[in-house]
């Protein structure tokens, strides 16, 4: 990967989300997609630093991956990002979009838009410790810290860091007031702002995120920025992926189809089977795959009905795809 063109890590991306992006997720995903840069979910530095399980576990399969830390003590980020390196993750990304009270008392996510100078501090910390590229995942303001210009300063800060990557939320942060799913709805759109922000600052790749559902608007928005980041779509269609590599990478790449996709899943699936995973813990990663399709129901209903089940195991997702019209 180190050899392709820049594009190829950042030009399409899934976004970190939370109890959603696990590995067995990534796993699912890679098979739609060969070239889409994947996201862990967020994880704290102090969940990798003092928890007993292993919060960075992942196969080098799901590469290209990067992992996003939680996290406001310059030290400890950089001593996470040496571990994630060591991992083979290809990023590490700084949340600084996350808006919910739990992570503000953490004093990280959305509210360390605010402290641009630490943030600074934190991805120079950071950059110095590895060689792979460090990001940053911002929204466009926080409360009434909106303007334009306050984006400015503390895209200026942070670049002027080190860091040359920036995932924007196109949309502002409520840091109280609004749930985390609130601010991910409720706040307009505002894509204007961040094509700005590529034209006032050209030097840096831009990716875009928020409501981004159709390759139709991801292609319109890399004529204006360098890469596309989608979350809730990827997740509930991932049959979308399966048609990013042709569209957006390589016209020659083969368009993937959720059966393909599914019955490449079965093998890994047997593995973490015989590993003491449960069968409901990776397929309810699954469950959106035949979105649109005839049989759609039957396959969601027959997973949920019948994954959770003592002894579940891959015969549980044969039949059930043998309910989706091939």
């Amino acid at each position: 990967m180190q050899n392709q063109p820049h594009f190829y890590r950042g030009r399409f991306s899934v976004a970190p989300m939370l109890d959603w992006t696990t590995r067995h997720c990534r796993y699912f995903h890679r098979q739609f997609s060969r070239h889409a840069l994947l996201y862990t979910e967020m994880v704290t530095t102090q969940a990798i630093v003092h928890a007993s399980y292993d919060h960075l576990e992942f196969e080098p399969a799901e590469n290209p991956v990067a992992v996003q830390l939680g996290g406001s003590d310059p030290a400890q980020l950089a001593h996470c990002a040496k571990l994630a390196e060591a991992r083979g993750y290809r990023e590490v990304n700084l949340n600084v979009g996350c808006p919910s009270d739990r992570v503000q008392n953490g004093m990280f996510g959305a509210c360390l838009m605010a402290k641009a100078d630490l943030v600074a501090e934190s991805v120079a910390k950071m950059q110095a410790a590895v060689s792979i590229p460090v990001t940053v995942k911002t929204r466009i303001g926080i409360d009434e810290s909106d303007s334009y210009e306050f984006l400015c300063d503390f895209v200026q800060k942070v670049t002027e860091a080190g860091c040359r990557e920036l995932i924007v939320h196109a949309r502002k942060a409520w840091l109280s007031g609004l749930s985390p799913k609130e601010n991910r709805e409720i706040p307009p759109l505002d894509y204007e702002r961040v094509y700005r922000l590529k034209r006032d600052f050209p030097h840096v790749f831009i990716s875009i995120n928020g409501g981004i559902k159709t390759l139709e608007e991801m292609t319109a928005h890399l004529q204006r920025v360098d890469g596309v980041m989608v979350g809730r779509e990827a997740y509930q269609n991932p049959s979308l992926l399966g048609t990013v590599d042709q569209a957006l990478f390589d016209p020659t790449a083969p368009i993937v189809s959720a059966r393909e996709a599914v019955e490449n899943m079965l093998p890994y699936i047997e593995r973490q089977l015989s590993r003491g995973v449960y069968l409901n813990h990776i397929v309810r990663h699954m469950l959106g795959a035949f979105q649109g399709c005839k049989g759609a129901r039957q396959w969601r209903r027959y997973l949920s009905e019948n994954a959770y089940k003592p002894g579940a195991d891959a015969e549980v997702v044969r039949t059930a795809l043998s309910f989706v019209e091939a």
